[in-house]
């Protein structure tokens, strides 16, 4: 594809985007189709010979699209937010369009100072003190490995450069709270941990951390000759948004001398409104913290903020330094490669970057003020609502709701919540989902697609009352 087609097909690509972002409310807001429909729809091999770009736009609107499910769609409130507002697509386009790799700072000057500059943006603009540095990792899963690595490099006097954690001779703990999401886990095996090293702690009847029970797990570990190395505590879990207490939690680790990692991946946005910082009160005694600003916040994915207290002690643990990339200047500037797992790096700080400057800060401000609002209308209906419980609360945008017949209970009640959430679903009129919470199935709003008004909500409310009054077909 020369410049010149590259110029034509994007224009044409430009138009589809913007035509799907207009159109999008008049999609089924789930995917209407059977598992392997697209594989068998496309040919087994790879054309010899290139085809007409209208040909591919064409499968795309023809095979793809009908496969997608929409999550900017006003009537999505599944899983989290993930918000790729139109300016930081623009952004992510710019990036990929340049084709430029952040291996040092020599290899893209830009890349990496920009980098710099848009995470310590966010750091003001999430309240932190100058005492944080960040960098962009893709998820909050690499950026809960990282610290995890980095808490067990700490904890073993950087046995990584001896014998690793074979030559220990007490185990490595970490803790984490029963409600912490499942990359935590995922985390603390990779980095080498083991599973009989994790150790979940309670929560209260918020589902929050309870510090007392970390306090007794860390003293029990230490009266068995373990080493305590990590907690990680949750600011808006996964299924309810609970907040651990920070404060409680980062005084027992700093008196132990734990790594505190902060996964705010989803909540973390909700600390450029000034009113919502008491969520993270005590986050300065924590020794790392990651916020997903392609959730919420609105930035298109992958872009997760990852910031350190200590960023001598991360470049130690995650630096490498081969020939091919040293440059005069190593001494005078922030090699992104000494930061995280992987050597190189995309563009990712232009799609942050022509967010911010895009939309501004009052902007983002006022849209995250507009779901929340939305999310406490909601709970007000529910709760009013006979039959209809809160079963958490509405700390942030999320719901976790039942519908309870008075007549159902056990088994019986879960098989109603899955029946209706799934019709739900199935009908493309909303998107919702179903989870577990205390072993009992419940369905989880989550309120923030950037589309999403409050006469959207009122007609998520006018369909929730509907599908568990439908009768169900056998």
């Amino acid at each position: 594809m020369t410049p010149e087609q590259f110029r034509q097909h994007g224009h044409q690509l430009i138009d589809l985007i913007a035509d799907y972002r207009q159109r999008v409310g008049e999609h089924p807001v789930m995917a209407q189709v059977e598992p392997g429909y697209l594989k068998a729809a496309l040919p087994e091999q790879a054309p010899q010979q290139g085809e007409p770009f209208a040909a591919i736009l064409d499968d795309v609107l023809q095979q793809v699209m009908p496969g997608l499910s929409h999550w900017q769609h006003p009537d999505f409130y599944g899983y989290f937010p993930s918000n790729g507002t139109l300016s930081s697509v623009l952004g992510d386009f710019l990036s990929t369009g340049l084709g430029v790799l952040g291996l040092s700072w020599q290899s893209s000057p830009a890349l990496s100072e920009l980098e710099e500059v848009t995470l310590d943006w966010l750091r003001q603009l999430l309240g932190l003190s100058p005492q944080w540095s960040g960098v962009i990792q893709d998820t909050a899963s690499t950026s809960t490995l990282v610290a995890l690595i980095s808490a067990r490099e700490r904890s073993s006097g950087y046995a990584l450069a001896r014998g690793g954690l074979q030559s220990q001779d007490k185990p490595l703990i970490v803790y984490v709270s029963a409600q912490a999401h499942s990359s935590v886990d995922k985390a603390a095996l990779l980095a080498g941990f083991g599973r009989d090293n994790i150790r979940q702690i309670p929560t209260d009847e918020h589902f929050a951390l309870r510090p007392e029970a970390l306090q007794a797990a860390i003293d029990q570990d230490l009266a068995d000759g373990n080493q305590p190395c990590a907690v990680v505590a949750t600011l808006g879990t996964t299924a309810t948004t609970a907040l651990d207490p920070l404060r409680g939690i980062g005084d027992i680790a700093q008196a132990r001398g734990v790594w505190l990692h902060v996964d705010a991946a989803m909540a973390g946005s909700a600390m450029i409104l000034p009113e919502c910082r008491w969520m993270w009160d005590g986050i300065e005694l924590a020794d790392s913290l990651v916020v997903n600003a392609h959730k919420w916040l609105g930035v298109a994915f992958d872009c997760s903020l990852y910031y350190v207290r200590d960023p001598q002690h991360l470049i130690r643990v995650m630096s490498t330094n081969p020939s091919y990339l040293q440059s005069s200047v190593d001494g005078e500037v922030k090699n992104l490669r000494d930061w995280g797992i992987p050597l190189g790096r995309r563009f990712r700080a232009l799609k942050l970057w022509f967010m911010l400057r895009s939309e501004g800060v009052e902007a983002l401000q006022q849209r995250l003020r507009r779901d929340l609002d939305n999310a406490r209308w909601l709970a007000e209906q529910v709760g009013a609502a006979p039959d209809w419980e809160l079963l958490a609360p509405v700390r942030l945008q999320t719901l976790c709701l039942r519908h309870r017949p008075t007549t159902l209970d056990g088994d019986a009640l879960d098989a109603h919540t899955r029946g209706w959430a799934d019709r739900l679903n199935a009908s493309g009129k909303a998107y919702v989902t179903p989870a577990t919470l205390d072993g009992r199935w419940m369905v989880r709003v989550s309120v923030g697609a950037l589309p999403t008004e409050r006469a959207d909500v009122e007609r998520l409310w006018a369909n929730l009352q509907a599908v568990v009054k439908a009768p169900v077909r056998g």
